[in-house]
This record gives structure tokens, sequence and C-alpha cells, in this order.
């Protein structure tokens, strides 16, 4: 089921109405990310401001979601002797059936979900189907109501939580941010479809040719296989099975790999579901294939051969929407912690502290790479920076929503002290508190530099990637060139490697200008965003700032440093230096499927998320993190540095491939995420190397795909991630949602518009046509032979128009896809058709680990991929 945006609240109020202190504690399963991290503290501050007794699990893949499943969901089902209850998933299980996963629709038993509700807030896209339109007990059946969709519980249509909906049977709840409802229109028809379908053997044949009548009716009946009442409808993965011991490698079925994650599959039968009626109108009135029978032709009997390849014909056409939907490749929607924002303001929650922390989640993603063509490194076009970037116009509203609400809980001076305008009025970025107490949120005019405020300005400018690919300081050139920059602006290097806090007032006075003075002569355009002279900013929008929070004297952090920091805690721990030595020199080859190894790596995991949990609200905490956040942006530079140098960058067929192996900190890189953000330092340099060696882009605009991979020698596995080249639509822009969708609407307007005219015309020409035949009488054919041309050239212009709206639908639907990280689906794929041991376990699925002996023949059957769309 989902929820749309416009009831967001209606769950939360059941759950606030309903709790008493005998209740269960709610279960929150958290993925080990920042976004999801920020998104955890609201959701418990609202419920800490409620009372609802509540758990945190953190969730680091799909084997630990199954566990959790097993050991901790599965038991608050009442059939299980649980008391049923609400598990809220944060960036965990969007894009699989968790109904199948978390064990609550277990085969056979027709008792589901039990009185355990499952809430899903998650930006990664595609949406598995199964929890979006399905995911909810069913209703007995009864002679009405005999089909899934007329089971449905009341107030949920076609899979929509309507206001007249009552929580409390249980289900998977979908949180929708607006791509439900605005894009999923055609998937959400091909699913009913399928799911209220008979099932049928499909041994793959030809069905181009016209149904034949004459074929003998018993062989039909014998070929045609009908669910009975009680059985279960097989899934795509557990017809896979099937389909190897048989050698059947149909395109339109994925297969399992040896990992955990289940795969998306097609509708599953419920196993309450009784038998089907075969009759001509219960079989086809979910398609318009079959002509509808007129008065004066009787409907003819099909014979069953003739009925089962109709049945094939429309389950082949549906589940072909459904593929195209999964294979689209993978993208990013709307953080959850901006929907948990929402949420909160719905309810009248919203402060300071909850405005922070989505600030904080919001821009983590954008440090991940995390965009809506999936991870893929950031596109930056100065020609038109409102559509480019991170969820392009999106991302641009979300931004300017952030900012609206910092001045509205955040209301300005009424006057600067002494008749002076504020630092950041000026272009001076700000690195203390206005007082003592003060704890407010401010718009700050941040330089693309990274933890300026922690480090000097030097070691800022040198580790920040947006200019470790534009100077290329990988490089004795680009060194040279950084070293350049600072003397024009007549900054020394004794002063800039200084502690930027401590640099000379006037200096940091004075370096926004000197910035701009010669940012153009290095292709630094956006190193800095847009100010007025006077001060004041272009209608109030400030584009391109950042945000600052102090903590009085303690502290003044920017969003972005405390994202860096937040990730670099759950990547690297506290104690990277010493804990990373002391594995690399211990390390030992290991079997990467050893479900200790596994456990082993996971309770390492475990202290890492709550030392970045602790450090969202404890700025103790996060100071002290500060240092692990510096040390790993200086093994990024370091290991790019020497991969850039030494040329260790493969260009095969698809993508560009590199493999971590001669940099000390080698061992750093075994996380996914480390990986990742070295994964988008290449990626971003060699899209500015393509930039300027062709004067664009290759691949339409997008850049080229990156593959990295690093040896994990302890557990003997390639930890590989693919990012994409970059943009998310033509020309390297992000395709508007906002646009489509008006798009969309005149296409339907336009066309309700014609149809009328349409049928007006055909009116009036049956007035005229009336009119003529009763004053002439029989005579005269010639003028209706006129008539009867004009309109057939009527039906001709319609056919046409038809045809050039259907061209715009599939213009639009390939512009959907376009550009998308394919990663996902091409490492399915290879997995399917080689030995590879691969093992597939992130939620983030362009990334897997592959058996060290395997990684060339699984690298060499993914460069024949299209990896991006």
């Amino acid at each position: 089921m989902h929820l749309p945006r416009s009831l967001i609240s209606k769950l939360y109020l059941h759950l606030q109405n309903t709790r008493h202190p005998l209740s269960p504690p709610v279960l929150v399963l958290v993925a080990l990310e920042p976004d999801a991290l920020c998104a955890c503290r609201i959701l418990t501050r609202m419920l800490k401001h409620d009372y609802i007794p509540h758990k945190i699990q953190p969730v680091a893949g799909y084997t630990d979601l199954e566990r959790v499943g097993r050991d901790l969901v599965a038991p608050m089902m009442e059939t299980r002797g649980g008391a049923g209850g609400v598990v809220v998933c944060l960036g965990v299980g969007g894009m699989v059936d968790l109904g199948q996963v978390l064990g609550l629709e277990p085969e056979g038993e027709e008792n589901t979900f039990a009185g355990v509700e499952v809430w899903v807030v998650d930006s990664h896209r595609p949406w598995n189907l199964a929890n979006v339109f399905g995911g909810f007990p069913l209703e007995p059946e009864t002679e009405e109501a005999s089909t899934y969709t007329a089971r449905s519980p009341a107030g949920v249509v076609a899979g929509r939580i309507e206001r007249g909906y009552k929580p409390g049977k249980g289900g998977i709840v979908v949180l929708d941010d607006g791509d439900i409802e605005d894009q999923l229109d055609a998937e959400k028809d091909a699913y009913l479809k399928l799911v209220d379908m008979p099932d049928i053997d499909d041994n793959g044949e030809d069905l181009d040719d016209s149904d034949g009548e004459s074929d003998d009716d018993a062989d039909g009946e014998d070929a045609l296989a009908v669910s009975r009442a009680g059985q279960k409808r097989k899934s795509w993965s557990d017809q896979d099975e099937d389909d190897d011991s048989e050698g059947d490698d149909r395109p339109h079925r994925r297969r399992r790999s040896n990992s955990s994650t289940p795969i998306a599959d097609s509708p599953r039968r419920p196993a309450q579901r009784g038998l089907i009626s075969m009759r001509d109108d219960a079989v086809f009135s979910s398609s318009d294939s079959a002509d509808p029978p007129t008065a004066a032709q009787p409907p003819k009997a099909l014979s069953a051969r003739s009925m089962r390849r109709r049945l094939l014909r429309i389950r082949r056409e549906n589940e072909a929407i459904l593929q195209k939907y999964y294979r689209l490749g993978t993208s990013y929607s709307e953080p959850i912690s901006s929907m948990l924002y929402s949420l909160a303001s719905e309810l009248g929650r919203e402060d300071n502290d909850m405005l922070w922390l989505t600030i904080v989640g919001v821009s983590s993603m954008e440090l991940y790479g995390r965009s809506s063509a999936g991870v893929a490194v950031t596109v930056r076009n100065s020609d038109s920076r409102a559509a480019s970037g991170w969820l392009g116009m999106r991302g641009a509203r979300i931004r300017q929503l952030l900012r609206d609400e910092v001045r509205r809980l955040n209301p300005p001076d009424v006057g600067p002290p002494n008749g002076r305008l504020l630092p950041e009025a000026v272009g001076i970025i700000p690195t203390t508190a206005r007082s003592p107490e003060d704890t407010s949120i401010r718009l700050s005019p941040e330089p693309k530099f990274l933890m300026v405020r922690h480090w000097s300005l030097y070691d800022s400018m040198l580790h920040s990637p947006y200019l470790f690919s534009r100077l290329k300081t990988w490089s004795e050139t680009g060194l040279k060139r950084l070293h350049k920059l600072l003397a024009k602006m007549g900054v020394s290097l004794v002063q800039c490697k200084q502690s930027y806090t401590h640099m000379d007032m006037v200096l940091k006075r004075e370096l926004r200008a000197k910035l701009l003075k010669y940012a153009s002569l290095y292709n630094l355009d956006e190193m800095v965003p847009a100010i007025d002279t006077d001060g004041k900013d272009r209608a109030g929008a400030k584009d391109g700032w950042g945000f600052v929070r102090s903590w009085g004297w303690r502290a003044t952090l920017s969003a972005q440093d405390v994202g860096v920091v937040i990730g670099a805690l759950l990547e690297v721990g506290k104690h990277a230096a010493a804990s990373e030595n002391t594995a690399a020199s211990q390390s030992q080859a290991v079997d990467p499927d050893d479900a200790e190894q596994l456990l082993a790596m996971g309770e390492e995991w475990l202290p890492r998320f709550w030392d970045a949990y602790d450090a969202l609200e404890n700025i103790e905490s996060l100071k002290a993190g500060l240092p692990t956040a510096q040390y790993l942006h200086k093994s990024i530079f370091t290991t790019g540095t020497i991969i850039l140098k030494k040329k260790q960058i493969s260009h095969l067929r698809a993508f560009r491939m590199c493999i971590v192996k001669d940099s000390p900190e080698s061992a750093l890189f075994n996380h996914p995420g480390a990986l990742t953000k070295l994964a988008l330092w290449i990626g971003e340099a060699l899209a500015e190397q393509e930039k300027e060696a062709t004067g664009r882009l290759a691949h339409g605009g997008r850049g080229t795909p990156l593959v990295v991979a690093s040896l994990d020698e302890k557990r003997g596995v390639y930890i590989v991630v693919g990012t994409g080249g970059g943009g998310g639509g033509p020309d390297g822009v992000f395709v508007d949602r906002e646009a489509a969708k008006k798009k969309k609407a005149e296409r339907e307007a336009k066309a309700k518009a014609k149809e009328e005219t349409k049928r007006a015309k055909e009116k009036i020409r049956a007035e005229k046509r009336a009119a003529k035949r009763a004053a002439r009488g029989d005579g005269e054919d010639g003028e209706e032979d006129e008539e009867e041309e004009e309109d057939d050239d009527s039906e001709s212009d319609a056919s046409d128009v038809s045809e050039s709206d259907d061209e715009e639908d599939d213009e639009a639907r390939k512009e959907r896809g376009y550009g998308l990280n394919k990663f996902g689906v091409a490492f399915q794929d290879v997995v399917s058709e080689t030995n590879a041991r691969v093992r597939i376990d992130s939620f983030e699925h362009c990334v897997v680990e592959v058996k060290k002996e395997d990684l060339g023949g699984f690298l060499e059957s993914l460069s024949m991929k299209a990896v991006v769309g």
C-alpha cells in the first residue's frame, strides 16, 4: 500500500492515539547512512515527545534485514504469540518485497501480517511494486469479492490508502513523496492486472500469429494451467529455479544470485485466493484485446488453446511493463530526512533541531553523489545551474524550502551591532557564534572547500573534490596552479597553512573578492556562491548558499562539515588510523560466505553507528570526529593521486576501471561508503579531463561511467562500486519532474479538447446528412460519397494525432530512464550468465562483493553490458 503525501500524518496520529503503557515498542530499522540517521533522530524526538516506547535497530544489508525479520519482526505477529505493532524502515527495504523478506507472508498461511504494520520511508528507486500496490492482508473471500483488488481492506483503493482506512490489521505502507501518484500509473495498471490473472504455463512459444480457432481443443485444455484454491503463484525467482534445470534463458526473467538479495519479482498470488472463473467475461475483463460482442454477432465460444494464448499475450505485455520499470536503473528521490520533517510540520512539531537534522541529511545525499541519476558524479554547469546537480530542479526546490524554514525559525537581528553588516552579508563565512547562547542556524556563502573552519585554508582547498578535478591537484602541475592562485590572491603559503580561524581578519574579509577575481582564469566559476555587491541576495533566494549552526562559543559548523564527520564515523570509526593499520597487518584470506566473518563485520559496524548517532546531538562527540573526517579525506586524496598519476585506470568497452592497490590506506576503502567517495573524486576528475580533451562529456553529455574495486584481504573478496558519469537528462541536465508533469497534463487536456471537437463535428455532420436525406429522398449518392470521404479524412487525422501522442509518451518514457545508473541491473545479469561468485547485499545495488579469483571474468562479462541508460 502507499500513503499519499497529503495524508502523511494519518498513521502517526493513529499510533499516537492508540498507544498505552502496555503497547509493544515501535521497532525502528535504520540503514547505516547519514540521511537515515538524521531521519531516525527526527522520528525518535517525536516518539519521545508523545511517550511512545521505541527500539532502534541498525541494519547493515539484506542479510542483516532477513535476520532482523526472523528474530525481531516475525515474533511480533499475533499468530506467533506477539501483540502486533509498528515497524518503521528508514532507508531500508524499499527495493525488495518486505512481506517476504521480513517473514510476514508465510508460505501457505492465510493470516498474513497478523497485526504487524511496516512503514517504509526510502529514497532508493525503483520501488518494489509488491510493497506499493500490494502488501496488505486480504479480506475474506465472498461471491461478490473474489478478486485480489476486491478483497483489499476498507479504505484501500488500487493500493492507495484513502481517508477511510483504519490501521491495525497490519501490512506494508510506503510513504509516497509524490513519485507514485505522478509516475507509476502504467505500472499500477499492469500490476493489478497480473495479480488477478490465472496461472498458465509459459513454454516460450511464439504468439505473433493469429489465434488458431481450429486447433485441437483437447490439446489446449491440457496445456491450460489454472491456480488451485490455496495455491500461491510462483514469483519470477521461483520460476528461475525451475528454468535453470530446463536451460531456459528467457530475458524477461531475473535469476537470484548467490546473494541474499531478493530480486524484484512479478506479483505473487495471495495464499488465500480461490479458483478463478474461466468464463470469457471474467478472463478478459482486464484487457481490451478481445472485441466486445455485438447484438448482431453473438459471442463465439473460444477454444481452451485460444484462451490460453490470449492470456499469455496479456500476461507478457504487463510483465514487460513491470520489467521495464525495474530495469530503468537506480536513482534517488526526496531524502528521507526531508520526508520526516514534512511529517513533523504536519504535526506542528518542527523546531530548529529537527530543521538542522534535515539540512544535514539533505547535504549528506549530495556528498555521496546520490542524485536523480543514481550514484553519479555531479554535473556542474554554470549555464544551467538551477537544472543541474543534485536532484535537479527538485533539489533546488528542497534547498529553497530549507532556506525559507531557516528564515522562519531563525529571524534575523533587528539591527546589526554598531550599524555594521553581519560577516555573511558581505561574503565572509561565519566561524563563531554571535553570543554564548547562540544556537541559531544561518545562511552562509560557503565556498567549495572542505571543512575550512577546522583546517588551514591550504589543506581545505587541497582536499576539496571541486578543486581536485579542476586544478588537477593530483599532479605537480596542479599543485603549482594552486600555489599560483594563492600567490595572485596575495596569500602567502605561510599564512594559508595556519588554521583558518586564526588567519588575519583582513585576509578573510578580502578572500571572497579575490577568489571571484581570479576564478575564471582557473575554471573555478562556481567556487563561491553569488551575492550582490550591496550585501543583498537576489530576491532573498541565496542560491548556492550553505547552512551554518553555532553551539555558543563551543563550536560553529556547516551542514556539510557535519555530514562529512558523520559519514567518516560510519565508514572508518573513531580510531581509524590505528585500527586500520592493525587490521592490515593481521589480514588473512577467508571464505567471503563465512557467516562468522559477516557477523564480525556487523559487530564492527554497530559501534560506529552509535558513535555517529550520538554525534548528531552531542557537539563534543561531533568535534571529536573531526580528525577522523580529516584522516579519511587525506586518504582519499592520497589514493586518488596515486591512481591518476600512475595511470591505473583501464578503458573498457562500457566503462572505465581501476583497482585500489598501491595506497598505504587501501584497507580504508573496504567500506562501500568510503569507496564510493573515492570513486566520485576520481570520476569527477575524469569528467573534467573529457571536457578539456573533447569539449564535451562522452555518452551524450553524461560522462564515462567508472568502476572502482578494492581488495579486502581479510575476507578474500573485492568490494566493487559502479558510479555513473553524471547527468540525468539530455546534455547532463536533469529532467524536471514538474515540467514533465505539466507537459503530461497539457497533452491530456489537448487530447480531451480534440476529442470534444471531433464529437461536435460528427454531430454536425450527422445532422447535415439527415437534413439532406430528408430533402432529396433516395437520390444523388455523390454528395454522400464526398461526406464519407471527409469522414475518412477525419478518422485519418485523429489516427495521426493518436500516433503523435503515443510518440510523445514514448519520448517521455525515454527521458524517465535517461542517464540512470544501471550497474545494479548489469550486476544481476552478469551473475545469471556466469559462474562468478558474487554477493549482492548492500542497499546500494551498484555495490557488490566479488570473490577474489572471479574478478577478471566478472569484469569481462560486465564490460559488455549497458551500465548507464
